[in-house]
């Protein structure tokens, strides 16, 4: 497997709020972050450094996360942690009440492939050359879609589609989706919004699964975002076989 993360401040924002990282441990374990601040007078880079920081440490302190009941467990935990470490913080720091982040991870091992999801960052896998999006943004505009209120087109342009129900250091306690995906799975990529804004799926899987290394890949992304307006700051975690890395 290939790994590569990149992360832009875009053409429009002043500072990078977001935080990504790809991790592997003894047991040749990955785990990928993606975290977007926001929030309080450039805080939201304090809430999305606080969460990667925070994964970062517990997971190198573990030779292994377990088997999959364990590393729900974990997941959950660890969420929880950094949820309430924001929440301390910002009783301690008056200028940072509102910051929080959101947080995206994908833990993969030789038996399961685990997502773990707040906010609207997102999670994908690639398989057999197609891009299939395992999370759901946890926004006031995707609420209303599967309540049946607006409809996808509608919701691609409405004014707020950025509102977030859900973020680490806006609910107490956090609620974080967990989702289990098959193994069997030539990639996976996580991002920040200011991809998935930018660019469609579709636009996404043509450069995946174009020509170039890994890191060229990713850097056409973050280029292609920058191109369409760059709005906002753009993270990108990727991991990949061998094949689909080089190709």
């Amino acid at each position: 497997m290939k790994s590569f993360f990149l992360t832009d401040t875009g053409k429009v924002r002043d500072h990078n709020e977001d935080s990504v990282t790809i991790l592997k441990n003894k047991n040749n374990e990955y785990l990928l972050v993606v975290a977007d601040g926001m929030g309080g007078h450039k805080a939201g880079e304090v809430a999305s450094s606080m969460a990667v920081n925070h994964i970062t440490n517990r997971f190198n302190e573990l030779e292994t996360v377990g088997d999959k009941s364990k590393a729900v467990n974990w997941f959950r935990e660890e969420i929880a942690a950094i949820n309430k470490s924001i929440f301390d913080y910002t009783a301690i720091y008056e200028e940072s009440k509102g910051m929080g982040t959101t947080f995206v991870a994908a833990l993969f091992t030789n038996d399961y492939l685990l997502f773990a999801n707040v906010g609207d960052s997102s999670g994908y896998v690639l398989k057999k050359n197609k891009l299939y999006k395992v999370t759901k943004p946890h926004t006031l505009v995707n609420l209303l879609v599967e309540s049946g209120e607006l409809t996808a087109e509608e919701a691609e342009h409405h004014p707020r589609k950025n509102i977030l129900m859900r973020a680490l250091g806006a609910n107490n306690p956090a609620e974080v989706d967990i989702f289990d995906v098959d193994t069997d799975v030539d990639g996976i990529m996580l991002c920040s919004d200011g991809l998935t804004t930018m660019l469609n799926n579709t636009q996404i899987e043509r450069v995946l699964t174009g020509d170039g290394t890994l890191e060229e890949k990713v850097t056409k992304l973050i280029r292609k975002s920058n191109i369409r307006g760059g709005t906002d700051n753009i993270s990108i975690a990727c991991l990949m076989n061998d094949k689909e890395a080089n190709e």
